[in-house]
């Protein structure tokens, strides 16, 4: 059993900037069956219905929706699908806000479309299923298991619960004893240009 750890590698103002860096280092371990998750805070109906029709694959949740909400009521502490919040979203207003979730997409597929759709709302994109190349002349191990990025939108924090005017890319790597992940994750920032800026994310 092992845990993994991330730490950032890229932070900027500018939100496209900030996903070409995250897709060059999700390219550098990208493999044929790597996918992409996204996840977004929701505050208001407006962002609802504007989400709700841009991503009708998505679903939405709410921690404040009853957890039996009866025959006939959405479900939205189990989760519902996009396509399926009603037009008159005043019925379910109480229970803002909401989160927006789409799992284990195509690399390439939501990632533009997403980030477009939730600005300027907290929100994450996820990259899984990576595999990090060992570099043997500085003495380290290649990765699969922990090798991922992720993208953190409008926040700071990898929970989505701290609002930031920037965005910021993590690099995920093997949490080691012997200091080796802070390494790891300084030589793959290395072959985008980057570097390791700060303190890690759990």
């Amino acid at each position: 059993m092992s845990n993994g750890i991330s730490y950032p590698v890229f932070r900027t103002p500018d939100r496209a900037l900030a996903l070409r860096v995250a897709r060059q280092m999700v390219a550098f371990g990208v493999q044929s069956f790597s996918d992409v998750s996204v996840e977004a805070q929701v505050p208001t109906l407006t962002d609802a219905r504007r989400i709700r029709d841009a991503l009708p694959e998505a679903g939405f949740t709410s921690w404040t929706a009853p957890v039996d909400p009866g025959p006939g009521v959405l479900d939205l502490f189990g989760g519902v699908p996009a396509r399926e919040l009603p037009d008159d979203l005043a019925r379910v207003e109480e229970f803002l806000p909401f989160t927006v979730h789409l799992q284990e997409q195509p690399v390439g597929s939501i990632e533009d479309h997403f980030a477009s759709a939730v600005s300027p709302h907290p929100a994450r994109i996820h990259w899984d299923g990576l595999v990090w190349p060992a570099a043997p002349e500085r003495d380290l191990y290649g990765e699969g298991t922990h090798a991922e990025v992720t993208l953190l939108l409008n926040c700071g924090s990898i929970e989505l619960d701290v609002r930031a005017d920037t965005h910021s890319v993590l690099v995920h790597v093997r949490r080691r004893s012997d200091g080796d992940d802070e390494r790891f994750a300084g030589w793959l920032a290395e072959q985008i240009g980057q570097r390791v800026i700060g303190p890690p994310h759990g």
